[in-house]
């Protein structure tokens, strides 16, 4: 009988059976599972999931590391976690390279006027308007972890005039960074596009509202990348009435999906997808998961380690 540690894998099963390969070729010193298959209990000691089974403590009492198989880790009910249970968010490459290059779609098509000129196509009309330069214009990100650093790296690099937001004060070479609640209003009075990469806690649950939304320039435009809890939705529609805000792109929502009728759907001034912004790609994940259980057995710091007092 093996004694080998049990990584077990709890989320789709298809992007699991890439991680399996990479796991019986890099790490043969551990028994890959994916979930139902969870072998001996006692042996799990290292466990990725989107939502976590219940009762972890007692169901695999020798549990080292939990894992999110995703980027964010709001879909964990901390409050049932093991209290001293490491708890790491996936920080690997394809999310961020996704990250950017959704935001920068987004923001090249806010920018250019395409959601007008869709409209106007739709109306059989022939309009030209005028173009301003990259320079011009002004674009705003809220949370400047690792996907908020790159989405402004690759804007500047465009030519944008960026500037960034975030809880605690960050630098970001070229980028005015702007830090705290004292500094929220002046980053948001010279943003014309606002892009929302902030995680969902509870300073950040309903954070885009009216409030905030009156601080923009007017005909401001949303990209809301965060996730869908921080949204005020009669708020967005109220500004969007108003023509304080021009139009909205969406990829989060609450719930997910929308129901059947809800007005963002056929909303003129809305783009909506289906949370695609960013996926975790399964072979580099695997290899940064591998990554993360070599630092942990030699005391090395774990790459994307949850405060769980900050929630991220």
């Amino acid at each position: 009988m093996t004694s080998k540690p049990i990584f077990l894998y709890k989320s789709d099963p298809v992007r699991g059976r890439l991680w399996a390969e990479v796991f019986h070729r890099q790490a043969p010193h551990i028994d890959f599972r994916i979930w139902p298959d969870i072998g001996d209990a006692e042996r799990v000691r290292y466990l990725a999931a989107w939502v976590p089974p219940p009762d972890l403590a007692h169901q695999f009492p020798n549990l080292e590391l939990l894992f999110s198989s995703g980027a964010g880790v709001d879909q964990f009910d901390f409050s049932v976690l093991p209290p001293a249970l490491p708890v790491v968010r996936m920080v690997e490459p394809g999310i961020v390279q996704g990250m950017v290059e959704y935001v920068t779609h987004a923001v090249l098509d806010l920018h250019r006027d395409m959601p007008r000129y869709r409209r106007q196509q739709r109306e059989q009309c022939w309009q030209p308007l005028q173009v301003r330069t990259a320079a011009e214009r002004r674009v705003g990100v809220l949370g400047l972890g690792s996907l908020g650093t790159a989405v402004l790296q690759q804007l500047r690099s465009l030519g944008f005039d960026c500037a960034g937001w975030s809880r605690t004060p960050h630098e970001i070479e070229g980028v005015p960074c702007h830090a705290g609640p004292e500094g929220l209003p002046a980053f948001l009075a010279r943003t014309e596009i606002l892009i929302c990469l902030l995680p969902l806690t509870e300073a950040t649950q309903g954070l885009l509202n009216a409030s905030l939304f009156a601080q923009l320039p007017p005909g401001a435009s949303l990209v809301q990348v965060g996730r869908g809890p921080q949204l005020v939705e009669a708020d967005l529609l109220a500004a969007l009435a108003s023509g304080q805000l021009a139009e909205a792109c969406l990829d989060v929502t609450d719930p997910e999906p929308l129901p059947a009728g809800h007005p963002f759907w056929t909303h003129p001034h809305i783009r909506l997808t289906p949370h695609i912004a960013s996926m975790t790609q399964p072979l580099s994940a695997a290899e940064v998961v591998l990554d993360n259980l070599l630092r942990h057995a030699t005391g090395a710091p774990l790459l994307g380690l949850v405060d769980r007092q900050r929630g991220y």
